[in-house]
């Protein structure tokens, strides 16, 4: 028959203690606002958690209780001991008294005062626990977890045991000893001789043990650690030798910050376990506390569920078989120390296991196996090139490594095929490695041919490069300047603009995008990205999109005007009919430069070779980037007309005032000289043209019962689908619907509040309303990823809005496929359309 237990826990923060009074002080708003104060004169020296009051573990037993927080950190009730002591005898007793407990679990301190709860036991009528053997189980478990991912054995595997010989470092130390680990252990030596502080181990193992008295002093060796100190904070993890990992027992933690970012140290929460999915915490219909509980709570509520209603881990000198029986008893129960964690946050396997390579040249003659690529991959990312974003797509299931790539097709090192609906953001028109350009490029290095040689010759192949753009682009580009990329592109743009008229003023629209380097920032129309760089260029001018009238006020004396045939970035957004022809008559009437942005729409994406063509026009300036070289080597081009190239750089002296070190490789001219051929031989731009209809034909056809799909929009093989993100009113409604339901008049409560505080929760509100929009988006993006091996992502500037931007030799049975995927996700989510989405259930 399970027992109902009872246990008492205390902050192990200021920020902690502070969270618990809050709650205190909120609970006692609420009861008085529910008509239900305490009597006066009342003391309360604890906070319950009301989401902990009952457990059914895997076995089906089930046990009741109640967790009380004491307002006290470890450091106050250790620094008066004596009262602290008695506070928790008190509790305790009110525990049995007033929640019927049989059994109380000592959390940390409040089992250290009572002399590890032999003499709390003595002064209560209840069985008590200090949860100690569970604690010393799971961090014995995790470092040998850690041991073994890392491909080590023990008896190589020097640890330091930080805390000894209190009675979990004793007792983790003994079990260690058993594994035939070597120690460390690090002890408060003050006057004992280290032969004092070994009599708590058996004689045997004395010679594989070294006593110290700091962490510093640990031999050069050791780089794993257990922490479990009573005191804190006795562990700075900038001190330790790169690869060190540290399992921290200790509350206070004896590891008080996460370590640096690349400092290639890793802190293990220590001594925790989490529940199965077999556990239900509570009736199950509310989420609730079961992953990552401190071994003290858990042995608690494992020794509840068994019936057994006894003293348990009392003393320094800890029952080892006791240590194994609760550990077994635990597992039986759900209850595991893994999966690790670190500071809150999963630890994944491949975060112990990268670190390996700091353990084995100390550990074994043998060489190194060689690193696993795809599980390397994702820690190299988030280590060394953006730690944020690596978080990002492991939250959305976008965190896979792909090993091969053909076509429309991506492939990860296990062999399984995604379709590519993103193409490198345009990058790739021709999808991966077309044998065309990979062939011609072996042709280029088998040749020996040069590649960077245009500052000291007339490089062969970017010069058939220009003369081939200046071709087949519109109106009369006669000048090309070759970079790497769409941004420098821009650069080149800008600067020729202005040096070409003579003026500064540059003038570009709302919700564009055209790069990142300082001066495409400065005319792309995002706050978002503009604001941390700012100041930006000075004499810019932003006006709408598509708006003739503002475009006509603020052309008047400027350099140029920038604007992107259609807004990739910014949801693919077309413009009204008309608009580009008579933006360009504004711009020759004012005498400013006509800068046409086709990096993302350029060759063959919009279903003709330049979007330009679908207007007739006749820019001054061409951008292009992205697909020129078919994806496989960076590059850029600034096509330009011969007078404005003639007024900017014309002379001797100016010819060279705009330069690439890099720009116009004859390599990169290779690979756009094979792209232009492949584009025009196989006629892609008309292919893009007819299977991108096919595409949004469809997708219109399966979205019209899904109100939550606004839009479904785009030209050639350039299509968006704009989700409805409107969540506007849900935290209002969710927050009365409490204030409502719950007993009392809590509104008052809530008026109460000063304008500065409710001001800022209303804020709070629209954000997490304007989140769930985009979460919306997202979850599309994951679900089609990760169910149906499609991928797509959200457009830069609108994160609500989803980009589908596949190769151009996508074939109709691979859109098909897409749009089959996506109607099956709409169906999963029918909930947010309107009912007439519903569709009766198979029988």
């Amino acid at each position: 028959m399970p027992a109902t237990f009872g246990f008492l826990a205390h902050p192990i923060s200021s920020g902690h203690r502070n969270q618990v009074r809050a709650l205190d002080l909120l609970g006692r708003l609420f009861d008085d606002h529910r008509g239900t104060p305490e009597p006066p004169g009342t003391r309360r020296h604890h906070v319950p958690v009301p989401l902990l009051t009952s457990v059914t573990s895997a076995t089906g037993a089930t046990a009741t209780g109640e967790v009380r927080h004491l307002p006290y950190t470890a450091q106050q009730l250790l620094a008066r001991p004596t009262t602290a002591r008695d506070l928790v005898v008190a509790e305790v007793s009110a525990l049995r008294e007033e929640a019927g407990a049989q059994l109380v679990g000592l959390g940390g301190a409040t089992s250290i005062v009572g002399d590890r709860g032999l003499w709390t036991a003595e002064q209560v009528g209840v069985p008590v626990t200090s949860g100690n053997s569970l604690t010393v189980y799971a961090a014995h478990a995790e470092i040998g977890h850690v041991v073994r991912l890392l491909g080590l054995t023990p008896e190589s595997t020097r640890v330091a045991v930080v805390g000894y010989p209190g009675s979990i470092g004793l007792a983790i130390a003994k079990l260690l000893l058993g594994d035939g680990h070597p120690l460390d252990l690090v002890a408060r030596i003050g006057t004992q001789s280290p032969e004092r502080l070994l009599r708590h181990l058996d004689p045997v193992h004395h010679d594989r043990v070294r006593i110290v008295g700091d962490v510093a002093q640990c031999t050069a060796e050791t780089l794993l650690y257990v922490t479990a100190s009573s005191v804190g904070g006795l562990v700075d993890p900038a001190a330790l030798r790169p690869g060190s990992i540290v399992v921290d027992v200790a509350l206070p933690r004896d590891v008080a910050e996460p370590p640096a970012p690349g400092s290639d140290v890793l802190v293990i929460d220590g001594g925790l376990v989490s529940a199965s999915d077999e556990v239900t915490v509570g009736d199950g219909s509310l989420p609730a506390p079961a992953q990552q509980l401190n071994g003290c709570l858990a042995e608690t509520i494992v020794l509840a569920l068994e019936g057994r209603a006894e003293s348990f881990s009392l003393g320094r000198e800890l029952d080892l078989e006791r240590v194994r029986t609760i550990g077994a008893l635990a597992a039986r129960h759900g209850f595991r120390p893994t999966p690790l964690a670190s500071f809150g946050r999963t630890v994944h396997d491949d975060a112990v296991q990268r670190l390996a390579r700091h353990h084995r040249p100390a550990r074994s003659a043998s060489p190194a196996p060689a690193p696993d690529t795809a599980a390397e991959t994702p820690r190299r990312f988030e280590q060394h090139v953006n730690p944020p974003m690596a978080r990002l797509f492991a939250a959305h299931g976008l965190d896979r490594v792909f090993t091969g790539g053909n076509g429309a097709t991506l492939t990860t090192a296990d062999g399984t095929d995604y379709l590519d609906f993103i193409a490198g953001y345009g990058c790739l028109n021709l999808g991966h490695n077309h044998p065309e350009v990979t062939g011609r490029l072996r042709q280029f290095l088998d040749a020996s041919a040069p590649t960077f040689v245009q500052y000291v010759s007339m490089p062969t192949h970017s010069a058939e490069l220009a003369e081939r753009l200046s071709a087949v682009s519109p109106g009369r580009l006669e000048r090309v300047f070759f970079s790497n990329s769409g941004t420098e592109a821009v650069e080149a743009a800008l600067k020729l603009a202005r040096a070409g008229t003579g003026r500064s003023r540059l003038v570009y629209t709302e919700n564009s995008y055209h790069g990142k380097t300082l001066g495409a920032l400065s005319v792309t129309g995002r706050a978002g990205h503009r604001a941390p760089f700012g100041p930006l260029l000075p004499e810019t001018a932003e006006v709408p999109y598509g708006d003739l009238e503002a475009l006509e006020r603020a052309i008047e004396g400027a350099a140029g005007f920038i604007v992107e045939p259609v807004q990739g970035e910014g949801g693919v957004v077309l413009p009204p009919p008309g608009y580009l022809r008579a933006a360009r008559e504004l711009c020759r009437k004012a005498g400013a430069a006509f800068i046409l942005d086709e990096i993302q729409t350029g060759l063959g994406r919009t279903g003709a070779l330049f979007a330009a063509d679908h207007d007739d026009l006749e820019p001054d300036i061409l951008c292009l980037a992205k697909s020129l070289s078919g994806g496989l080597v960076p590059i850029g081009a600034t096509l330009c007309d011969a007078d404005l190239w003639d007024a900017a750089y014309g002379t001797t002296n100016r010819s060279m005032l705009h330069s690439s070190t890099f720009g116009g490789g004859n390599f990169a001219a290779a690979a756009g000289l094979a792209t232009l051929d492949v584009l025009t031989g196989d006629d892609l731009p008309a292919h893009a043209r007819k299977v991108g209809e096919h595409l949004r034909g469809r997708l219109r056809e399966v979205t019209a019962p899904y109100g939550f799909v606004k839009d479904v929009r785009g030209v050639g093989m350039m299509t968006a689908i704009e989700f409805d993100g409107d969540f506007s009113g849900a935290v209002r409604a969710l927050t009365d619907e409490a204030l409502t339901r719950f007993p009392g008049d809590l509104h008052t409560l809530v008026d109460w509040l000063p304008d500065e505080l409710r001001g800022a929760l209303s804020g709070v509100g629209r954000a997490m309303e304007s989140t769930l929009g985009d979460l919306m988006c997202l979850r599309f993006v994951g679900t089609l990823a990760r169910d149906h091996r499609m991928l797509t992502f959200v457009t830069a500037n609108r994160t609500g809005v989803m980009r589908i931007q596949p190769p151009l030799v996508l074939d109709t049975a691979q859109a098909d496929r897409f749009v089959d995927a996506f109607a099956e996700v709409c169906q999963g989510l029918a909930l947010h359309a309107d009912l007439g989405a519903y569709r009766r259930p198979a029988a």
